[in-house]
């Protein structure tokens, strides 16, 4: 994946043998630091516009291959002293035409959306929008919005600041257990985002409310937020790419042994590090 955003491969370690070895080395473009370690600081942020753009343009870019992330979160944010950041930690995405391999053990819990904490195994891109909410709340408060203890805690918290969800907001939710379970928990009324939020405007109020709804098919898209009045001054339809094509992680299934996946990753390792030219 070739943007900005998304954090560059700059080689590929060539293994000694290509018949024989059990690690694999990639390098990275060297970053300063990551968005954990941003907000923690006692530094101003002053660029939290400027991140969310960044974000959601890679998202976009991402997204558009097809291609979940499953991991967003501030750590895996990474920055340099230009305030550029770029999308990292691409361990766990998948495409999202792979329902073999749709885990609900995915997303670090605090950034964890609703349908993944009730086990919903069919899930879309929403999961990622839920998690830059997450981290858009975060960075403007500087505290994490959903610091949940356990999957039960943390839908407590869900509940208590979005309020508790209508029937009508359950379509999503293919067990009748699972809804069963929601309609018993605790019953909470949503909170008052701009007294939650104090020192947010209200554009950027009405994106996080649009981001961190409970019901995924009515959760903001990538491509909607991109386009909201709160992006205006930063969104640029001409310079917010998408991908080439559709990726498949074909090595991934199960017909694929050991022997064929490491041949695939010689290969990688060979654009990188190519044989010398014969004299």
């Amino acid at each position: 994946m070739d943007l900005e955003n998304i954090i560059a491969i700059r080689d590929i370690i060539r293994p000694p043998r290509k018949d024989a070895f059990d690690d694999v080395y990639i390098v990275y473009e060297l970053m300063d630091t990551d968005l954990h370690q941003i907000i923690r600081s006692d530094q101003p942020l002053n660029d939290t516009t400027y991140f969310l753009y960044q974000l959601l343009r890679g998202l976009k870019y991402v997204h558009s291959a097809n291609i979940l992330h499953r991991d967003l979160k501030p750590s895996n944010l990474l920055l340099n002293a230009n305030c550029d950041l770029k999308i990292a930690d691409f361990g766990l995405a998948r495409t999202t035409s792979e329902t073999d391999f749709m885990t609900v053990y995915v997303v670090a819990r605090w950034y964890r959306a609703p349908e993944l904490l009730l086990n919903c195994s069919e899930y879309t891109s929403a999961i990622d929008v839920w998690s830059v909410g997450c981290i858009f709340g975060e960075i403007m408060t500087r505290e994490p919005l959903f610091p949940g203890k356990d999957y039960v805690h943390q839908l407590r918290l869900i509940t208590e600041l979005l309020g508790s969800p209508v029937d009508a907001s359950l379509g999503f939710l293919q067990s009748e257990n699972a809804k069963r379970y929601v309609r018993q928990l605790p019953q909470y009324r949503k909170q008052n985002f701009s007294a939650r939020f104090p020192n947010m405007s209200s554009e950027a109020l009405d994106l996080l409310e649009k981001m961190l709804i409970f019901d995924p098919i009515k959760r903001i898209t990538v491509d909607e937020a991109l386009c909201h009045p709160y992006l205006s001054s930063l969104h640029d339809i001409n310079d917010e790419p998408v991908g080439p094509g559709q990726f498949k992680f074909d090595f991934e299934q199960p017909t694929c042994t050991a022997e064929h996946i490491k041949e695939l990753i010689w290969r990688e390792a060979v654009k990188y590090n190519p044989d010398p030219p014969s004299q």
